[in-house]
This record gives structure tokens, C-alpha cells and sequence, in this order.
């Protein structure tokens, strides 16, 4: 039995909140500015990926439907595209200024799922399932924490119950995505990749509880795209309708 102290509606707050300060982050503060304040803001926002990764695999192991669950995570995906590329100054035709954050994390998420049904399946051959994998990479590159947020997700399903294993896939992967960060787009940026280590004391203390509100999910389907309307607004208001990311 888990004995932490923090139940998964409270912990999927953490991450909204983290989100919402970094994201609010870049409208004010666009680009990767060198400013000790901005970093700071920033490294609150590395709360929120790992959250997500983790329940991307609690909610395919909870699932009553995993059809119907992949299926909401492409609505939203496909939704939150259009949101996230508005806050940002990305245009919505993907690609079109390179190959980096053209698209929110959900596709990656959504693909994530995707991957583990695959994996989980005995029918499919190992040399077919490395296919898929490579596939399923080349698919959500593009997206916010391009193909990491697929990999981190299907390792810590992999590792469920086993939670410094879970650990170190956070770390590892996040090194990864660092590590492209610091070589093609930004070096202190890239570094500051790695504070999502920052989510494994917060991980730690799940209790495996869903808590008592069952509205959270739906909460969140809503919260993520329209606070990404609200920040393109800002981003409008403030600087005009330019790209405050890289792309």
C-alpha cells in the first residue's frame, strides 16, 4: 500500500500551475532571455512534464477503454495544436519554420499511448514493435518535448511500481532532451532542462489516490487549451503577432 501524502488530483495541480507560470513566462518574457528571474520562472515550468508523462501512464494502466482514452488524447491533441501554436507565434501548418515546437506535448502524449498498447501486445513481433517505436519517434519529433514525451511515458508504464526506476527514467530522458536543447537551440536553456528532477520528491509522495473530485480530468481537457488562448493574447497585446519560442 503507497503512503504518500499527495493523491493524483492534487499532483496534476502542481503541474497546472507550474505550466501556467512558465507559459505566462515566455508571453512576458519572450526567447530564452539571460535574466536570473526569468531562468527561475522557467525551472517552476520543468514541474509539469514529468507530471504529465508519469499520468499518461497511470490513466493507460487505470482505463476502462483504452480505445476511447487514445481517442480523447488525439481530440485534445488535435485541439491543443491549434491553442498552442496561438500562444506562441507558431503558424499552424506544421513544419513550416523547422522541426522543433510545432505542435503541444499532447500529440507526443497521445502517440505515448499509442506506443504502450502496441508494446503490450504478444501478437506484434519484437523486430515490428522497433518499428513502431522508430515510427512513433519520427511522428511526435515535432511537438513539445518532441519525441521524449513518448519514450518517458512508455518507460515509466514499463517501470510501474518500481518508482527509482521511474526515477531514473525521468532523469534519463530529460538528459536526453537537454542535451538536443543545448546543441541545436539554446545552451543555459538546455541545462535548465534537467530541473525536472525537481518532480521526483513531488512523484515520490503519490499515494495512488485519485481524490475526491472526478472532475479534474475534464478540468484539465479544458484549462490547457484555453489558458494557451489566453496567453496568444497577451502575446498579441504585448509584442504583437510575433513567435515568442523557438521553433
Amino acid at each position: 500500500m503507497k503512503t504518500g501524502t499527495l493523491n493524483a488530483n492534487q499532483i496534476k495541480l502542481i503541474a497546472i500551475i507550474a505550466m501556467t507560470v512558465d507559459h505566462l513566462t515566455w508571453a512576458f518574457f519572450p526567447g530564452t532571455q539571460a535574466i536570473w528571474y526569468v531562468y527561475a520562472l522557467h525551472i517552476i515550468g520543468r514541474l509539469t512534464a514529468p507530471i504529465m508523462w508519469f499520468f499518461i501512464a497511470e490513466g493507460c494502466h487505470y482505463t476502462r477503454n483504452i480505445r476511447k482514452y487514445i481517442g480523447r488524447l488525439f481530440l485534445f491533441a488535435v485541439i491543443s495544436h491549434f491553442a498552442y501554436d496561438f500562444a506562441f507565434g507558431i503558424p499552424f501548418v506544421p513544419l513550416s519554420t523547422g522541426v522543433f515546437n510545432q505542435t503541444s506535448v499532447m500529440w507526443s502524449l497521445a502517440w505515448a499511448a499509442v506506443l504502450i498498447v502496441f508494446c503490450q501486445s504478444e501478437r506484434i513481433s519484437q523486430g515490428v514493435k522497433i518499428m513502431i517505436v522508430i515510427a512513433v519517434c519520427l511522428i511526435s519529433f515535432p511537438s513539445d518535448w518532441s519525441s521524449i514525451a513518448v519514450m518517458c511515458p512508455f518507460f515509466l508504464y514499463a517501470h510501474r511500481g518500481k518508482f527509482k526506476l521511474q526515477a531514473r527514467d525521468i532523469v534519463i530522458w530529460s538528459a536526453v532532451y537537454a542535451a538536443v536543447y543545448f546543441v541545436f537551440l539554446d545552451k543555459p536553456y538546455g541545462i535548465l532542462q534537467m530541473f525536472t528532477f525537481l518532480t521526483i520528491p513531488i512523484l515520490a509522495q503519490y499515494n495512488g489516490g485519485r481524490g475526491s473530485w472526478k472532475g479534474m480530468k475534464w478540468f484539465f481537457y479544458v484549462y490547457y487549451p484555453a489558458h494557451l488562448v489566453v496567453i496568444g493574447l497577451i502575446r498579441i497585446m504585448l509584442h504583437g503577432n510575433i513567435s515568442i519560442i523557438f521553433g
